[in-house]
């Protein structure tokens, strides 16, 4: 089975305890949009799947075209584009919704300025990424990770920021205390640590590849827990250090 890149997350069955944390986040913005909404973003599709019912347009831009990504609803233009900065014009959006991208932006600062641009006054920017004290391990895909704190510091033009997190309950965390412990048992073979010290270039696909085999082992050891965790074992909370992610509404 080939081996595909867990920043790309799939609707695979070893997938299933991130791709439902991710649905969440999509879910919680449909009830909170209206009017032009952006994505920046795209992955595989499935988040304007979610989304665009709810919005009078939807537009959606990513780096390259998934080819997952099929036909899309009337309201959903796909615009192939890398960001910063954002191929549009001035207060253009009522919304602008990014969900595990700002991550890997280089200059997250430029990203940042480019949402408040093309945001209406008023609008609201609604963005998730990995909260840096449950991270596992290095992820050389991200160029760095955020702490409550440093998040919502990264957002200050903004003139209120709602700090979110998304938590998860017991049957979470038994996955992922049990995800814990297999990559413990990995990483101890890096006695020299070279996974912190390695330009990011050179581990990405020994990553991606240690990283799906042991989410496959995970779901074949452990099938029902990975297959039984649902959308509704998550819930969106204020935020706390022991959030999986970090999902903040700043309003222009």
């Amino acid at each position: 089975m080939a081996i595909k890149t867990a920043e790309r997350v799939s609707r695979e069955a070893s997938d299933n305890y991130v791709f439902q944390r991710s649905r969440l986040a999509y879910v919680e913005a449909s009830r909170l949009v209206a009017g032009k909404v952006l994505e920046i973003g795209t992955g595989t599709g499935y988040g304007a799947e979610i989304i665009a019912p709810a919005t009078e347009s939807f537009t959606t831009i990513d780096k390259c075209r998934s080819e997952e990504l099929g036909i899309l609803p009337a309201n959903v233009t796909f615009v192939e584009a890398k960001v910063p900065p954002l191929p549009f014009a001035d207060a253009s959006f009522d919304y602008v919704v990014s969900f595990q991208v700002i991550e890997h932006i280089r200059n997250d600062k430029a990203f940042v300025d480019e949402v408040y641009r093309v945001l209406k006054p008023g609008g609201k920017f609604i963005v998730s990424t990995p909260n840096k004290p449950m991270s596992l391990t290095r992820n050389p895909w991200h160029v760095r990770e955020y702490s409550a704190a440093e998040f919502k510091a990264l957002l200050s033009p903004f003139s209120a920021i709602e700090a979110r997190g998304v938590e998860g309950n017991e049957q979470v965390w038994e996955y992922y205390q049990k995800n814990k412990e297999s990559v413990h048992r990995i990483m101890r073979f890096d006695i020299l640590r070279m996974q912190w010290w390695l330009p990011r270039w050179l581990l990405q696909l020994p990553y991606d590849i240690m990283n799906r085999i042991n989410r496959r082992r995970l779901h074949s050891t452990n099938r029902s827990l990975t297959e039984g965790i649902t959308m509704e074992d998550y819930s969106v909370v204020d935020v706390h250090d022991r959030c999986f992610d970090l999902f903040y509404i700043a309003t222009k």
